[in-house]
């Protein structure tokens, strides 16, 4: 959940370090540090508390800092609180070895033992330090090479990992090894890079490595030579990394955000048009084919977060046009229930980053159990993708933003498409109905345009509630899994407490907690849903509670019973939660303007889950 960067090559590394570590502060800023070597010289290694912009001003933007040999680090606290000794880089006791590690250490606490009886101390409060101090213990009890080094280190510790180290007996050099956790590599021109993910190092290189799990590497004179646990050279080719590095910059837009809010029409019809060819879903590209889609019997969607509430939609959606059922399961409880899965089942895991560790475990479990499996990501080659039988990959780019919008509404464009593809197969959906969900899908982009042209009226309203203490989302259906999302985006980033019920749910416990001026936000986009959500609101507004409807045109007796409207075009009622989604994240988003918070660096957040 850490940022990682590098760079060995022929420029000044500290003002490389801090500009990637600028790419990826929205994956951890509770502290930043870099260590840079100079030749034969002492590494230098400089950390501060807070958001990077303190180290940058710390190093005068990098400028002090010199030498063409480093690694940098932006941190989101896992072991010990954000302070600038917990920070990383973190050195050995001599400076043999200094490292920066993305990732949890399980037995730090076994390990620490060990090494104190060894005779070493520790300053800090984190498993990196133990990590790295574990690296050189190894180092100087064999005398070995920094590979054996660093590949004993890797039996002994149990956990998720991407590590950058540097050894002062090897001056530039940079040695890197992975488990779990989220590492890329680059080369262009004699220079090498690495980074936790693409946006760091995509204006130096289009060119990267992917390092699988539990391999290392070795960045030197322009190379990098990849081992396996054994010592052993593994070879590998690079790829081409497509999308443009202005995608991963602002683009005149205040905030991230806001930007990727803006995408989403695009991102939409992208997507569908990446599996639909003249007017015909086409799952080639994703490996299904139409024997395997046939003999699914169930299916069950894992996912986290925002992607789990795109799985509740998707619950909805499948088993009204498919007829097959589905469950959707939290992928941090999955594994945890020891499912009972066949070669008939069908395993959908949701992650926009592709490293959510909980649900690629979730994937690794489906797939020794036998079933199928398919990963709906948003980044090519990533852990997920990688360990899925087959994926769907959403075309949202880079997302920068901690809270998603353009890859939730990707991901469901991905499960529209499967739902219509998989009916079809299973001729629950006869060919008329086919033609009239693909075009209700491709009708989507500009839909969604509309929405956002009309987002003023929701400024006003997010102004008005500024500093409420308490929201409500209330609907039925597919309403109520978009409440979820809803309620999501308005508590990570502007901090304030949201809770999503069924609508149907206030009377038994919910309602007691509405007071007077509470606001309580309903969605009603389902018809045969309409009267009743109307009855529950009805409820609340008895009191004394403020409601805001989100609705279709033509609803506008609802003016009569609630405070404030925001009213989205229709659509196919399946394909509903694409349109009532935006005014909610602009909600979410308003708000946290209004409060004067970072709005694409909410609290406590990362944007990236790479740890249980």
């Amino acid at each position: 959940m850490c940022g990682i960067v590098g760079y060995l090559g022929k420029n000044q590394a500290a003002p490389i370090l801090l500009d990637g570590l600028s790419k990826l502060e929205y994956r951890g800023y509770d502290s930043a540090g870099i260590v840079v070597r100079d030749g034969e010289n002492q590494a230098e290694v400089v950390k501060a508390k807070g958001k990077l912009i303190n180290l940058s001003e710390k190093t005068n933007n990098g400028l002090d800092v010199k030498g063409n040999c480093g690694i940098g680090h932006t941190r989101w606290a896992t072991h010990g609180e954000p302070s600038e000794v917990n920070a990383h880089p973190h050195v050995s006791d001599d400076m043999n070895v200094v490292a920066v590690h993305n990732g949890i250490i399980e037995n730090y606490q076994e390990l620490k033992e060990k090494l104190t009886k060894k005779g070493y101390s520790f300053y800090s409060q984190t498993d990196t330090e133990i990590l790295t101090k574990l690296i050189d213990y190894y180092y100087k009890k064999y005398q070995i090479g920094p590979i054996d080094a660093i590949a004993k280190t890797m039996v002994r510790v149990r956990g998720s990992y991407a590590v950058a180290v540097m050894f002062h007996d090897y001056p530039n050099e940079i040695y890197v090894a992975r488990k779990d956790s989220p590492m890329i590599l680059g080369i262009n021109d004699g220079d090498c890079f690495l980074a936790s993910d693409v946006p760091a190092i995509l204006k130096y290189t289009r060119d990267v490595y992917y390092i699988d799990n539990l391999e290392m590497a070795r960045l030197h004179n322009g190379q990098i030579d990849f081992y396996n646990l054994d010592g052993d050279i593994v070879p590998k080719e690079t790829s081409e990394i497509k999308w443009d590095a202005a995608a991963a910059e602002k683009g005149g837009y205040e905030h991230f955000m806001m930007k990727e809010i803006h995408e989403q029409p695009r991102i939409i019809a992208e997507t569908f048009n990446s599996v639909c060819k003249d007017d015909k879903i086409d799952l080639s590209s994703v490996g299904l084919t139409t024997e395997e889609i046939e003999k699914i019997s169930s299916i069950y969607i894992v996912a986290c977060g925002s992607a789990y509430h795109v799985g509740v939609s998707a619950q909805y959606i499948i088993e009204d046009l498919v007829k097959v059922p589905v469950r959707v399961e939290l992928a941090s409880e999955f594994r945890y229930r020891k499912p009972m899965l066949t070669e008939n089942d069908f395993v959908i895991a949701i992650s926009q980053s592709g490293e959510t560790e909980d649900t690629k475990k979730a994937v690794v479990l489906a797939n020794e159990l036998g079933a199928n499996t398919l990963a709906i990501v948003n980044v090519v080659g990533s852990s997920i993708a990688r360990e899925a039988g087959n994926v769907f990959y959403t075309l949202a780019g880079p997302e920068i933003s901690v809270a998603t919008t353009k890859a939730y509404s990707a991901q469901l464009i991905a499960i529209y498409s499967i739902a219509v593809e998989f009916g079809r197969v299973k001729g629950t959906i006869d060919e008329a109905k086919y033609k009239y969900y693909i075009d209700e899908i491709k009708a989507i982009p500009d839909k969604v345009e509309k929405i956002i042209e009309s987002k003023d009226r929701i400024q006003w309203i997010a102004n008005k509630f500024a500093y409420s203490h308490d929201v409500f989302f209330i609907g039925r259906g597919l309403d109520y899994s978009i409440c979820m999302e809803g309620s999501l985006k308005m508590k990570e980033i502007s901090y304030i407490h949201s809770e999503a019920y069924a609508a149907g749910e206030l009377k038994h416990g919910p309602i007691a907690l509405i007071d007077d001026g509470i606001l309580v936000v309903s969605c009603l986009t389902q018809e045969d849903l309409y009267e009743k959500t109307t009855s529950n609101m009805t409820e609340v507004k008895a009191r004394g509670a403020i409601l805001l409807a989100i609705t279709t045109y033509g609803h506008y007796n609802i003016e009569d019973n609630v405070d404030y409207v925001t009213y989205i075009p229709k659509a196919d009622e399946h394909f509903m939660p694409s349109l009532a989604v935006i005014p909610m994240q602009l909600m979410g988003y308003y708000l946290s303007v209004a409060r004067g918070i970072d709005v694409d660096k909410p609290k406590n957040l990362a944007k990236s889950v790479t740890v249980e």
